[in-house]
């Protein structure tokens, strides 16, 4: 008898994710399910066609990690809304999920050609607080399964000069999660902040700003009208300042702020930030032992060659890099941004 109550409890579920969508139980079950399909975020999971109640969205500009792509998505459940905070992420209701799905094209030069999945990061917001998994896709892009360990996956794509490229790219373990997503020791979102968020999106039914389409949906409250956001670092008719200094946000400033993982050092990158000496100019660092190259100060306006972050930023010895993990090779195109940056101040 047990055995047909279980049989009719897995219809049911199964009916019920049909026509509900997302497993709402899943998200908040003590355990992580081993597989992304047991969340039932996507309609079509390889085409990352998302269920209903599930909505993509983009930031402004985004973290580098080691060239791939991403697409997001929220889901906030019925019935709830996350709430503004100022210079922060949104407060998501428990229940919620960020979703991100990290790819490389298979050619740069031509995206309708495909592209290679490689996992799916999920944050889920419980009663305890936020948690954070991974999800690494075979080979075969037909299942997602969790990776509380990590992975190393070798990856390639052709990028947009033709040349082939490749890179050993990274999975992180259940606690590397933390490195960048915390703030206060507790695990956070660092993306979906209203600010990052405040730009137009093509969506099925129309082009509309994300905050505005948020709005629409129920997924927040409010926010408010006078949003000061960051730039896309890649358009260069927004001036020099503005891209390096957005750039140096969702790269750095999650970790280099006030409640940051890296607050101790003293060095603000956050967008908000506006004192010289926090944003490194002639700044000693603080133990950051070799990782200083032998060099003096943080940042030495005028001259890169001489700057501690710029340093930090073209290295890929793990025990120099900044950020600490997530890449394996340089980004050749913010190296330059930045250089320039500090020649201009």
């Amino acid at each position: 008898m047990s055995g047909l109550r279980a049989f009719v409890v897995f219809i049911f579920l199964f009916i019920s994710h049909q026509i509900y969508g997302v497993n709402d139980s899943v998200i908040l079950a003590d355990k992580f399910p081993k597989t992304l399909d047991e969340f039932a975020f996507f309609e079509d999971k390889k085409a990352q066609d998302p269920a209903d109640g599930v909505l993509p969205y983009e930031l402004i500009s985004t973290l580098f990690s080691d060239y791939s792509y991403k697409q997001r998505w929220v889901y906030v459940p019925d019935g709830r809304k996350a709430t503004y905070e100022e210079d922060w992420v949104f407060n998501f209701p428990v229940g919620s999920a960020l979703i991100k799905t990290f790819y490389y094209p298979l050619d740069e030069r031509s995206l309708d050609k495909g592209k290679n999945m490689m996992e799916t990061r999920v944050l889920l917001r419980k009663e305890s607080g936020w948690e954070a998994v991974s999800y690494a896709w075979n080979k075969e892009q037909t299942e997602a399964k969790i990776k509380i360990a990590g992975k190393t996956i070798n990856a390639s794509w052709i990028d947009q000069a033709g040349e082939q490229r490749s890179v050993r790219y990274r999975v992180p373990n259940k606690n590397q999660c933390k490195e960048c997503h915390a703030t206060n020791d507790e695990i956070t979102p660092i993306g979906p902040k209203a600010r990052n968020l405040n730009k137009i999106y093509h969506y099925e039914d129309g082009s509309v700003n994300q905050l505005t389409k948020w709005l629409q949906q129920e997924i927040i409250h409010n926010y408010p009208e006078n949003l000061v956001s960051p730039v896309d670092w890649q358009d260069e008719s927004y001036s020099l300042e503005e891209r390096a200094r957005s750039y140096l946000d969702i790269n750095c400033g999650h970790c280099h702020a006030p409640t940051g993982a890296a607050n101790s050092t003293g060095l603000y990158l956050n967008f908000s930030e506006s004192r010289e000496k926090h944003l490194g100019f002639y700044k000693k660092p603080v133990a950051t032992g070799r990782g200083s190259g032998g060099l003096k100060y943080s940042i030495v306006p005028g001259k890169p060659e001489e700057s501690i972050l710029l340093h930090r930023m073209i290295s890929t010895d793990p025990g120099v890099m900044m950020p600490e993990s997530g890449r394996a090779l340089s980004h050749s195109e913010a190296i330059e941004l930045i250089g320039n940056w500090i020649k201009s101040l």
